[in-house]
């Protein structure tokens, strides 16, 4: 894959709006100085860019000069009615068109457009995550699932090239089980890490942290396999 770099000359961070049918998304853009890639955080089963897990998360990866990018993938009106009825939450091709045109807006962005993507989803968001990674292949470097249902990309899956880190609480086993059947369907290079002691919301004392030690473990080794990459492809 090919992902021109190009650092944010200067630190970025503010609200986004990213036009889409019927509206726009709502999203929080924090690009620290000289970033080295930007991780996309894809919300899902009515969470929103205010999750509190996800947000920490993301304070971790910008020590790690990680920009991040949390945005709601429904409208406003959307947003109101899937909070009443649950309409969108399960909505998977719907999800995976709004992350796919979010990574589309942060491509056309001069300032943000040279920066390898992670894609981070949680839980539906990371089918979502994953559906996006297969439109757009030649722009995510790397896909992280969170607890996630990586199982309801359903096709997607087998045309995934990017890289996946599949971080599972250990209990949690249903969402285990429906990790290990996704992974057995995933042709791009994967790993599944199960954080003991963690249940579904990873709410217990430590789990966050491990959460955030190995998605920046994950994303230093596709950033270094890139730069391997193209050394290999310069010209003498």
């Amino acid at each position: 894959m090919d992902h021109p770099r190009k650092e944010v000359r200067a630190t970025i961070s503010e609200l986004i709006r990213v036009p889409v049918a019927g509206g726009a998304l709502t999203g929080e853009l924090e690009a620290p100085t000289q970033a080295r890639a930007l991780v996309l955080f894809a919300h899902g089963s009515g969470s929103s860019r205010h999750s509190p897990r996800n947000r920490m998360v993301a304070a971790e990866l910008r020590t790690a000069r990680l920009g991040t990018v949390l945005v709601d993938l429904l409208t406003d009106s959307e947003g109101r009615e899937d909070l009443a009825t649950g309409a969108h939450r399960f909505d998977i091709e719907l999800l995976g068109r709004r992350v796919t045109a979010v990574v589309d807006w942060l491509t056309a962005e001069p300032d943000l457009s040279g920066l390898p993507l992670v894609l981070f989803g949680a839980s539906t968001g990371a089918a979502a995550a994953l559906v996006a990674a297969a439109e757009r292949p030649d722009r995510v470097l790397t896909v992280v699932s969170r607890g996630g249902r990586p199982d309801l990309a359903q096709a997607a899956l087998s045309r995934v090239r990017a890289p996946v880190l599949l971080v599972v609480g250990g209990r949690d086993p249903q969402v285990l089980r429906l990790n290990e059947q996704a992974a057995r369907r995933l042709r791009a290079p994967h790993a599944l890490r199960v954080v003991p002691d963690a249940t579904h919301l990873f709410e217990e004392p430590g789990a966050l942290e491990e959460v955030a030690a190995a998605t920046k473990e994950w994303c230093e080794d596709r950033l270094r396999a890139l730069r391997g990459e193209r050394g290999r492809h310069a010209v003498p």
